[in-house]
């Protein structure tokens, strides 16, 4: 009786190990299921996010690099714009600063260019200022393509402001075709300019000579009498007049307003 029992009690004794060891075996695979579950619940909580923030990025700094781009080209285009209109400005300013800038010199005796027109009363009912001799001479030049033989005929005169001079000019066209010239002039030293007056004048006219064909060209002139009065002439005593002919096209003409 007692065998049986002791047997049966060996045998209940093992199955409660095996039930023991199969439980402690299934805790353990769960812990380590439970574990790797957690580390790539982890793993990819986290690493995509990365991934995603890092790709957000990218596409942050690519948009924002284009955007600088396209406000490089906008301020590149305004820039060129502003440029080519300054240009453009310029250039019909260059054109149309010429005829002005003469104009304002033919009025004021700028830059050495002597007055144009007179004041009949005044050259009638001016006074010479006896002691103050003043000598002008007289200069003639060419353009490069003008083929004018151009030269004044008397190199200097001798005269008093408030008194008028005569002076001529020699002008030959050599060649075989005829030539049409025009001439500007100009007053040395410039601050002399505004008191050199001309009466007479062939300057700024078209000048038309045949082939081989010679004229004389006077210059009817005086210098104001308050030559004598300012300050800056004290020293000056001798005025150069000078000429310069260009070759012009048939036709053409500068018309000086006020001159005669």
């Amino acid at each position: 009786m007692l065998l049986p029992f002791l047997l049966r009690g060996c045998t209940a004794k093992h199955y409660v190990q095996q039930a023991l060891s199969s439980t402690r075996l299934c805790i353990n695979c769960c812990n380590i299921r439970g574990l790797a579950t957690s580390s790539g619940q982890l793993f990819l909580r986290r690493t995509p996010q990365r991934f995603l923030n890092q790709s957000r990025g990218a596409k942050t700094h690519k948009r924002k690099h284009q955007n600088q781009e396209d406000d490089w080209k906008k301020r590149n285009k305004t820039v060129l714009t502003y440029i080519a209109a300054a240009g453009v400005g310029m250039i019909g300013l260059s054109y149309a600063a010429v005829p002005v800038y003469r104009l304002y010199c033919q009025a004021s005796g700028l830059g050495g260019t002597a007055v144009a027109g007179h004041n009949t009363d005044q050259v009638e009912t001016m006074k010479p200022v006896r002691d103050r001799i003043i000598k002008v001479t007289f200069n003639a030049d060419t353009h490069a393509s003008m083929q004018w033989n151009f030269r004044p005929q008397q190199s200097e005169i001798y005269l008093v402001p408030g008194e008028t001079a005569l002076a001529f000019y020699k002008a030959r066209n050599p060649t075989d075709k005829p030539v049409i010239g025009i001439s500007t002039y100009n007053v040395v030293p410039f601050d002399a300019g505004q008191y050199f007056n001309k009466i007479q004048c062939f300057c700024f006219e078209e000048q038309r000579l045949n082939p081989h064909e010679e004229v004389d060209m006077p210059v009817f002139f005086y210098i104001d009498p308050e030559f004598d009065d300012d300050p800056r002439m004290a020293r000056v005593d001798t005025i150069i007049l000078s000429y310069t002919f260009f070759e012009a096209k048939e036709g053409q003409q500068l018309p000086i307003p006020g001159y005669s």
